[in-house]
């Protein structure tokens, strides 16, 4: 089989049946989905049990409640985490869902990259690329 053969096989995919090699990147968004939701509700039950916060700043100190946003990091982090599942059975709720998650995800993350740039950058370039999965290629999962 030769290259050009092969190529065009990749982009005859949208009327033929058969699972291609654009399902390995739906896995990816899946795996990253439940790893981003397990970490979130972690962070959130951290938040949660421990809600006094003291943060020191060059002009003041601030004490914090943060209990509320513990509880919202724990109800996200387990909406991921069912989002990731559902991926990879191909159901078209997770995969919105999802997408909408990881847009919520890139944009409060494009807000700390003043604060915490590498990181940041990290998580809106994955984010990007669960997008990019369940949009693109999201259908094809069903098939397999």
């Amino acid at each position: 089989m030769t290259d050009d053969t092969y190529e065009q096989s990749d982009y005859q995919t949208s009327g033929s049946s058969e699972r291609t090699r654009w399902t390995g990147w739906i896995a990816f968004a899946g795996v990253m989905m439940i790893i981003s939701g397990a970490l979130n509700a972690l962070y959130g039950l951290i938040a949660a049990v421990n809600d006094e916060w003291v943060v020191w700043t060059n002009r003041a100190s601030l004490y914090i409640d943060i209990s509320q946003w513990g509880w919202i990091h724990m109800i996200l982090g387990v909406v991921m985490v069912l989002c990731g599942i559902g991926v990879f059975s191909g159901n078209i709720l997770a995969r919105t869902v999802g997408v909408i998650a990881a847009s919520l995800s890139l944009i409060a993350n494009f807000f700390f990259i003043p604060a915490y740039p590498l990181w940041a950058l990290a998580v809106v370039t994955i984010d990007v690329l669960i997008i990019w999965a369940l949009t693109a290629h999201g259908s094809e999962m069903r098939k397999a």
